[in-house]
């Protein structure tokens, strides 16, 4: 299969949207990307157009992204892409969708803490294998967002346990 992958950095634009479907869970939000240019003339960076992207996650990834990511959060989606043109109000529109194979915060943007989810029983799959339309349906768990650490709090125990790390050499 000759698929176009594609990796976007950008920023949520639209709340996530989860919802149970037939074939699995999905989420679907709207991405936006922004190029930043280095105008010389002006010794400075300006934002040039931004290009808006659907994003849908499907089963496990999808449940997670529902479960973790917020508006405005910078994340970094890398997946399939899709052109695709359409017909409404007389008018033809054409649109721009990613199947997300993974997705990720932005981490030169700010920290994150990872929890993993627990595995449902008999999950022994080939890695890839619930993403994407088609692909074997399994119940997607409920999640909840724990609260958000502080991320000084979180910098300040690093930053602890790295100078408890530290040897001294006379």
């Amino acid at each position: 299969m000759n698929d176009t992958t594609v990796t976007l950095v950008g920023n949520v634009a639209t709340a996530v949207e989860y919802r149970d479907t037939p074939t699995g869970g999905v989420a679907r939000f709207r991405f936006a990307v922004t190029a930043r240019r280095w105008d010389r003339e002006k010794e400075l960076w300006s934002d040039g157009p931004t290009s808006f992207y659907t994003v849908s996650a499907w089963r496990t990834l999808g449940a997670n992204l529902a479960a973790s990511v917020s508006v405005g959060e910078p994340l970094v989606v890398h997946g399939r892409l899709r052109v695709r043109e359409d017909e409404r109000d007389g008018l033809r529109k054409t649109f721009v969708d990613v199947a997300a194979l993974a997705v990720g915060h932005d981490l030169s943007r700010g920290t994150a803490a990872f929890r993993r989810t627990a595995r449902p029983a008999g999950a022994d799959r080939g890695p890839g294998a619930e993403y994407g339309p088609g692909a074997p349906s399994e119940a997607a768990p409920r999640l909840t967002a724990a609260p958000d650490p502080d991320p000084w709090a979180v910098a300040a125990e690093a930053a602890e346990g790295a100078a408890e790390r530290l040897v001294t050499v006379p």
